[in-house]
């Protein structure tokens, strides 16, 4: 099952921050579990439990309200992400684990390479 995305639509700003119309995208995951991220000055995204949390802080008493995206269906695949890493990332495994594949030309491998730790 794939997220749901939706749109956070207030219709009256009671605490006068945010203003009306769509002041928030957001997506609910197949735990139920929500990402939310504000629009408007002072963008922020914040993760949620649930999206009843989610209206219990930011519904203002009925003031705001989540608007589905139409057309989704969480089952359905979206055109071209299914299969992304398939078509541009051809990873072959080691022939085995003791033996991995040798690091490209001019890669250090280990602590040696890392540059920020010297």
């Amino acid at each position: 099952m794939r997220p749901r995305t939706f749109e956070l639509v207030r219709y009256r700003d009671p605490s006068g921050v945010s203003g009306t119309g769509v002041v928030a995208e957001g997506c609910e995951f197949s735990d139920g579990s929500v990402a939310l991220r504000w629009r408007g000055d002072n963008p922020a995204t914040a993760v949620w439990p649930n999206l009843d949390s989610v209206l219990a802080v930011h519904g203002h008493q009925g003031a705001t309200e989540v608007r589905w995206v139409e057309g989704q269906s969480p089952s359905a695949p979206r055109a071209g992400l299914d299969n992304l890493f398939d078509e541009l990332h051809q990873v072959k495994p080691p022939t085995s684990l003791t033996d991995p594949l040798p690091p490209p030309p001019g890669h250090t491998r280990g602590w040696a390479g890392a540059r920020h730790l010297r």
